[in-house]
């Protein structure tokens, strides 16, 4: 939705703002610069000028008012031409009644002497409702500009939440379908280990369901969804895997997006210690750096090579990245030695 056209918005905003004892007391400073220039120009009692300026100026500044309370706060078009000559009619009486000139009448005794009064009077007038429409005017663009930068960036905010949970909904299912064809095989042979397995994808699947319902996790509860894959991944492979997590525990109750550490922990039992004959570790190691979480994931496996696939995992997670930080979040592969891999995450932290 695009920003409302100035042309149709409102002259004033429509609800009353702390600017408005600010409005009137500038308007009486105006007021009371205008009777002082007055008496000095003329020749006059300062203290009559001072009444006749600021009951006209106050007149007009009240008429606008009233409209704008009618009105609900707005202020039509019509208003202005309406209260600047009204203001001046009643600013003129009440300025007889107080002590100072009745200018209206004082026109029509003698027009040619009151020429100049008359236009400083309306000069008054026009002066302070001009300032008036202009700082109210410029204040409900104000306004109208904030909401439409506040609309945005909720709707900002609602494309990115659904474009993480899109992402998140991408997790390959690769794991899924090797462990339950591994539990298949193993019901008639070792169906004590199958049921070991069945237990803890189920609370597997229980944990990363709840993980992908929510924009946010604790590095704790994404430890939680490792430890059960790798725990299903060491029923399955036995002796060919070794697994470690070494993790400060003050680091735990860290802020973390879900299933950002779990696809890397995937790709290294999939694609580093599935292929390798002999097996190998797995060792998942979280430290705090300047400004980041560095989560480290590294694998004995059969390494990178150029034929290494690139698949929707790390992909996700570099997109997600970019969704929530920008340039600020990396994804980094080395290559370990003697051999297997190194993906280091680097997830931005609060100062603390």
């Amino acid at each position: 939705m695009g920003p409302p056209a100035i042309a149709s918005s409102p002259i004033l905003p429509t609800s009353w703002q702390k600017g408005e004892l600010r409005t009137l007391l500038i308007t009486l400073g105006v007021c009371c610069w205008v009777g002082l220039w007055n008496a000095r120009q003329h020749s006059d009692a300062l203290v009559p000028e001072l009444i006749t300026s600021n009951a006209i100026g106050v007149s007009s500044y009240s008429l606008l008012q009233v409209v704008r309370l009618f009105f609900h706060g707005r202020l039509p078009a019509w208003a202005v031409p309406l209260s600047i000559p009204s203001g001046f009619l009643v600013g003129s009486k009440l300025a007889g009644w107080l002590g100072g000139y009745d200018v209206w009448a004082l026109m029509f005794r003698n027009p040619i002497a009151m020429r100049n009064t008359i236009i400083d009077t309306s000069l008054i007038a026009g002066a302070i409702t001009a300032f008036f429409l202009y700082f109210s005017y410029t204040r409900g663009v104000k306004l109208a500009s904030e909401q439409n930068r506040r609309r945005a960036a909720e709707a900002l905010q609602a494309e990115t939440a659904s474009r993480l949970a899109l992402l998140q909904a991408q997790i390959e299912p690769h794991f899924l379908f090797n462990t339950l064809a591994n539990i298949h095989s193993l019901i008639a042979e070792k169906p004590d280990t199958a049921s070991h397995i069945l237990e803890k994808l189920n609370s597997y699947l229980r944990i990363s369901l709840r993980r992908s319902r929510q924009l946010t996790s604790t590095l704790a509860e994404e430890l939680e969804l490792v430890e059960t894959l790798l725990s299903i991944a060491g029923a399955r492979l036995g002796a060919r895997l070794e697994y470690n997590l070494s993790v400060p525990e003050e680091l735990r109750s860290h802020q973390l997006p879900p299933l950002l550490l779990q696809p890397l922990v995937e790709n290294a039992i999939r694609h580093g210690i599935e292929p390798a004959v002999g097996g190998g570790k797995i060792a998942v190691e979280v430290r705090k750096t300047r400004g980041s979480l560095e989560l480290t994931v590294t694998d004995t496996g059969v390494g990178l090579s150029e034929e290494s696939p690139q698949g929707v995992g790390l992909a996700n997670i570099r997109a997600r990245l970019s969704s929530l930080y920008g340039t600020e979040g990396k994804l980094a592969l080395y290559a370990n030695s003697p051999r297997g891999v190194i993906a280091k995450l680097f997830v931005p932290t609060s100062p603390s």
